[in-house]
């Protein structure tokens, strides 16, 4: 499976294999573009000095040691103390309630709506968020228990191109900034 979410081959390969490190692409893709939020996990994994992530690392990693792995340049995240705080509470989160296997989130999540539950209970998801990744998850990695489109909500429309779960090249890629950039026009100009 090729994807094309980060800015090189190796972090993309990585997201492909590495299920940890597709779940910590999709947290921190907020407040920066999305191929520096999905290349981030490889240069995490890099500067960790191991070829994939592990979520106990990551929990047992010294915070102020971990943030600083965030903030060395380029920083990881335009808001590196925060994402590294959020990244390790990930980590601890997938010891404690997966024993460390990310992919068990998934793997053995009987329906949609279970699948978007588990996700939205992890720290830094939301229910959008959690939708958002059951339609990547959905889309790209052929992970669809029942009822995957529905409980993905718009994001789990075919051709939609409304998130990064749609993104397979670059046509698609314009055509979700595109329609990020229509929405958000459009809140803009609605009164609150």
């Amino acid at each position: 499976m090729t994807l094309h979410l980060a800015t090189t081959d190796d972090a993309n390969a990585l997201l492909a294999e590495d299920p940890l490190a597709l779940l910590v692409g999709m947290l921190l893709d907020q407040q920066i573009p999305m191929e520096k939020a999905f290349t981030s996990p490889a240069v995490l994994a890099e500067r960790m000095g191991t070829p994939r992530l592990d979520a106990r690392s990551i929990a047992d990693f010294d915070p102020d040691q971990f943030e600083a792995l965030f903030r060395e340049v380029p920083a990881l995240h335009r808001f590196p103390a925060a994402m590294a705080k959020r990244v390790q509470e990930l980590g601890r989160a997938l010891v404690e309630q997966y024993d460390g296997d990310t992919a068990t989130i998934w793997t053995t999540a009987t329906s949609g709506d279970e699948l978007v539950s588990r996700i939205a209970g992890l720290p830094g998801f939301g229910q959008q968020k959690a939708r958002i990744f059951t339609a990547l998850l959905g889309k790209q990695f052929d992970v669809q228990p029942a009822g995957w489109r529905e409980a993905a909500g718009p994001y789990g429309e075919a051709g939609s191109h409304r998130s990064v779960a749609d993104v397979v090249d670059a046509g698609s890629l314009m055509k979700v900034r595109t329609f990020k950039k229509e929405q958000k026009a459009a809140k803009s100009k609605s009164p609150s």
